[in-house]
């Protein structure tokens, strides 16, 4: 139970969430937290192109077991603090594959939160993708913003992401602050050494958190990120490669610089280090 916590509203879109600790001092360091978020293993269902939402919860496929392996022995030496994963079977099973192969996670267990489901698609969930798209071309949208019968919006996986994420933030003031390094400088110097390997960004972070979702909902996700937060983004990606859909068991990371500010604790900055990162996968298939 959270005690003496409380949300700041932010003043502006281009301010960050905050969050304020009851009998704080004020504090100019900063923590360095790690979010790598992983998309859950194929299903039978991506294989065949229907939509799955939230009514049809399939388990893995084969090809999906082998992937979220791939992922866990990619992601092996990588430590974690906490895992957050859907409540729906497919990232379940996802994410427990990663820390059976996971050195730093023996001792953790899965927080399984219902606000990171996939986005609902109402009437549309169990139809073959190409029926919904054009579904939406008779609407006058795109299949992106189209929203079928009785689903949720982009705007309310938005908001429900946003809910997680704030909840996100009282946990780690609670868990973390007083207990963890802390740090004056920059996300820049946790970012020079970005390569290509599985640690990238988090070498010196003092929290890492691994979240275990589905790929529309990290889509809004990573939208949230970019429009209300004011993420920064890697030199070689754009919007529209940052908005797109991660491939099964493909992994986004980013860096999150937080502070104490007249006794709250709010976002400094947020980069995006990697997105869509799917290098595991080359071999998990064959």
């Amino acid at each position: 139970m959270l005690v003496g916590w409380f949300v700041c509203r932010p003043v502006s879109r281009q301010l960050e969430s905050a969050l304020c600790l009851t009998g704080a001092s004020l504090e100019e360091m900063s923590l360095i937290c790690g979010l790598t978020f992983v998309r859950h293993g194929e299903t039978s269902y991506n294989r065949k192109g229907v939509l799955q939402g939230q009514a049809i919860d399939p388990p893995l496929s084969d090809t999906g077991v082998k992937q979220a392996v791939a992922a866990g022995l990619y992601l092996k030496h990588v430590k974690f603090s906490s895992v957050y994963v859907s409540d729906m079977l497919r990232a379940r099973q996802t994410a427990e594959s990663i820390l059976k192969h996971n050195c730093s996670c023996s001792t953790l267990q899965l927080n399984c939160d219902s606000l990171l489901k996939e986005r609902s698609f109402g009437i549309a969930e169990g139809q073959q993708i190409n029926e919904v798209k054009e579904l939406a071309k008779a609407a006058g949208q795109s299949f992106l913003d189209f929203t079928p019968p009785k689903g949720e919006t982009r705007e309310q996986v938005k908001e429900r992401f946003k809910t997680f994420w704030e909840k996100l933030l009282r946990t780690i003031g609670q868990e973390h602050w007083e207990t963890q390094e802390k740090c004056v400088s920059d996300l820049a110097s946790k970012l020079a050494s970005v390569g290509g390997k599985a640690d990238d960004g988090i070498h010196d972070a003092s929290v890492h958190l691994l979240v275990v979702t589905h790929g529309a909902y990290m889509r809004e996700a990573v939208r949230y990120f970019l429009e209300d937060l004011n993420c920064s983004i890697p030199e070689a990606s754009n919007k529209s490669q940052m908005l797109s859909l991660s491939p099964n068991t493909g992994m986004c990371r980013f860096i999150v610089s937080l502070e104490k500010e007249n006794s709250c604790l709010k976002l400094r900055q947020i980069h995006c280090v990697f997105m869509h990162r799917a290098d595991h996968l080359e071999h998990s298939e064959g």
